[in-house]
C-alpha cells in the first residue's frame, strides 16, 4: 500500500516558496563554487554581493554550468539553503544583467521560473496595483470642504 501511493506522487510534488512582499531576491552574476555551505555563502553574499545574510532575503547563487543553483535565505534562527539541479539543460539568467554587476534583483515569479528551469521573458512585467499612501479624515475633510467651497463660490 505505502510502495503505490509513492509510485503515484513521485515527481509530482511541488514546494511551494511563499514571500512577502518586503522580501527581495539577489542572484550572484558571477559562477559560485556550490561546494559551499551555510558559512561559505553567507560569506559570499557579505563579500561578493555586499548585502547582510541575516537580513532575510533571498540569495540565489548558480554554479559555472548552470544546471544548479543554491538558494539561501535567513529564516526565524537559522539559515535555510535550498539547492536544485537540473537533469538536463540549464538554469536561465535575467537579460538584465550587466558586466558590472554583482548581482540582479528579481521577484517572485522569476524566481518560481528560475527555479523551474523556465526561459525569463525578455519584456518587463506588467505593472501591478499597490495601495498609494494613506489618506486621514484630517485630509478627506479637508478635500470635501475644498470642493464644497469651490462649488458654492459665486466666483469663477
Amino acid at each position: 500500500m505505502g510502495g503505490a501511493s509513492r509510485g503515484r506522487l513521485h515527481g509530482r510534488g511541488r514546494a511551494v516558496i511563499l514571500l512577502p512582499h518586503s522580501v527581495q531576491i539577489y542572484v550572484a552574476t558571477a559562477p559560485t563554487n556550490l561546494r559551499k555551505s551555510f558559512e561559505g555563502l553567507s560569506n559570499e553574499v557579505r563579500s561578493l554581493l555586499a548585502k547582510d545574510p541575516l537580513s532575510g532575503h533571498v540569495f540565489i547563487f548558480l554554479n559555472r554550468r548552470r544546471n544548479q543553483v543554491k538558494m539561501l535565505v535567513w529564516m526565524r534562527g537559522g539559515f535555510t539553503i535550498v539547492h536544485r539541479r537540473l537533469e538536463r539543460g540549464r538554469f536561465t539568467f535575467p537579460d538584465r544583467v550587466t558586466a558590472d554587476a554583482a548581482s540582479v534583483r528579481i521577484e517572485a515569479h522569476e524566481l518560481a521560473m528560475l527555479l523551474e528551469g523556465l526561459q525569463l521573458a525578455p519584456r518587463p512585467s506588467a505593472k501591478r496595483w499597490s495601495p498609494g499612501p494613506r489618506r486621514t479624515q484630517t485630509t478627506r475633510t479637508l478635500e470635501r470642504l475644498g470642493a464644497s467651497a469651490s462649488a458654492a463660490s459665486p466666483w469663477p
